[in-house]
């Protein structure tokens, strides 16, 4: 069992989190339109997939808003921000935020998501939500990038993620010009 911090007090955090190099757990979420949703539906595509507590949170809505952000500077990659909020919540916060990047996920009928990611707070009052994660997984669903963060209120390392999303530059054929011919 993990813990995380909230205000200087310890939080159980129950589940096995996983970790770069495992396969990420299947899942089944519901969006802002109450579809259920798949990992399976993004195969083929690198995603980005942020856990917060509520994005009725301070802390869940400035991950949420960074992440929109960070979306505009990536292509063809999916965002997804993961909560225990209603799917009707999600999408009046979609609405008043003007979210278009990423995509609000519900935990609705897709608990199993707690355990498997590794992010179920256990401790009264708070059980029931999820501890603040980020995940970052390839076209193959292969976890690239995994961080538990150690703060409930604290926002994960975005640039570390995006690294691992972000493809290297293209190698060009030119070789540098040799100043010693002539």
């Amino acid at each position: 069992m993990s813990t995380v911090m909230l205000n200087s007090t310890p939080l159980s955090i129950g589940g096995r989190f996983p970790r770069a190099g495992e396969t990420a757990h299947s899942f089944m979420l519901v969006d802002v339109h109450l579809q259920d949703v798949a990992l399976s539906k993004y195969w083929g595509q690198r995603k980005l997939i942020a856990v917060v507590p509520s994005l009725d949170a301070a802390i869940g809505l400035t991950i949420a808003r960074r992440l929109e952000a960070i979306g505009y500077e990536l292509n063809n990659i999916v965002i997804m921000t993961v909560s225990v909020d209603t799917p009707y919540a999600l999408l009046r916060i979609a609405h008043a935020e003007g979210f278009r990047k990423i995509q609000l996920m519900s935990t609705l009928r897709g608990r199993d998501f707690h355990k498997d990611y590794g992010v179920m707070i256990c401790d009264v009052p708070l059980s029931g939500l999820m501890t603040t994660a980020l995940f970052a997984l390839d076209i193959d669903d292969t976890i690239l990038y995994s961080e538990l963060v150690s703060d409930l209120n604290a926002e994960p390392s975005y640039p570390s993620a995006v690294e691992v999303l972000t493809p290297p530059p293209p190698l060009t054929d030119e070789e540098p010009e040799d100043e010693a011919d002539e």
